[in-house]
């Protein structure tokens, strides 16, 4: 499969976009619209791997919710049998508080997940070039040995990149250390490099699987600090890139104007050029909500 096209029937990439009545409900009804894709996608596959996204680890507003997981681990033991990996690495704090905080201890009551805490894993120097020098980064192990990645994150706006969505949940999480390490201190070297190392990182682990619980959002200053939006819609698909781009838009951004987002299409990693993506479900204007944007989103423009 090229990331530039779709197996499963269709000449564009496919992206599921769904009303959501809860952080289970929307994610379990967006996956279920793409059941064949992921089937397809996880057949015979050993190392599966599970995203949320933990840039806090006390503010649920931040965080993945651990209902969205839930739906996610539902549909995909449909099709795989086996333990399953949970894994991130907080920016300020162990993944142990934010499973507490979370109520994510729970899932190993029902399913056969292990956890593991990305900032202290093995790694693997993986190069990305900036706007004037290549870098090399470690990378987590786990992630990039992992041979079906799912990024379960949710809609918020950022203060480096216009917006946060599934592919830097991954790229971000996996740079070993917490936000004072020198890998995840490297990547922020203003909006050109950023973008580039963004892009650059996630060919090395992009998700298989993207999924966004956008019942709740966040606008203005996130990734931490910003404001509720109740969104109440949820998207999912097996093409992460047209994945962020639908819900960019979705947030009233142009997905092109999002550093990372145009690499990765003018790359031919995948599409972000939104007349060149199929939307199941419901239009984007349907859903589209104009996310006010951090303080500083003049400032991220400066990428191109």
């Amino acid at each position: 499969m090229t990331p530039n096209s779709s197996p499963y029937g269709s000449s564009k990439p496919t992206v599921a976009l769904v009303e959501s009545r809860s952080h289970y409900d929307g994610v379990h009804e967006a996956l279920k619209l793409i059941e064949n894709h992921i089937e397809v996608g996880i057949k015979g596959k050993k190392r599966v791997f599970v995203k949320p996204n933990f840039v806090s680890t006390s503010r649920q507003l931040a965080a993945t919710h651990v209902d969205a997981v839930r739906a996610v681990l539902d549909t995909v033991n449909k099709f795989h049998s086996g333990k399953i990996i949970i894994g991130e690495g907080p920016s300020f704090s162990s993944l142990r508080n934010g499973l507490v905080n979370f109520d994510y201890l729970k899932l190993q009551k029902s399913y056969d997940v292990e956890f593991v805490d990305l900032n202290g894993d093995g790694t693997v120097e993986v190069e990305a070039a900036g706007a004037q020098r290549s870098t090399r980064f470690n990378v987590s192990k786990t992630v990039v040995e992992s041979d079906y990645r799912i990024s379960v994150a949710l809609p918020k706006t950022h203060d480096c990149v216009i917006a946060t969505l599934t592919i830097k949940n991954v790229v971000v999480g996996s740079l070993v250390g917490g936000a004072y390490s020198h890998e995840k201190w490297k990547i922020h070297r203003g909006p050109k490099d950023m973008n580039l190392y963004l892009a650059g990182l996630a060919k090395a682990v992009m998700p298989d699987l993207g999924v966004v619980d956008g019942f709740q959002g966040m606008e203005g200053s996130g990734p931490v600090s910003g404001d509720p939006v109740d969104l109440r819609v949820a998207a999912a698909s097996v093409f992460p890139v047209s994945l962020d781009a639908v819900m960019s838009a979705v947030m009233g951004f142009n997905p092109l104007d999002i550093g990372y987002l145009y690499h990765l299409n003018s790359w031919g990693v995948g599409v972000a050029e939104l007349d060149k993506v199929e939307v199941v479900g419901l239009p984007i204007k349907k859903v589209k909500r104009r996310f006010e944007p951090h303080p500083h989103y003049r400032e991220m423009l400066k990428w191109k």
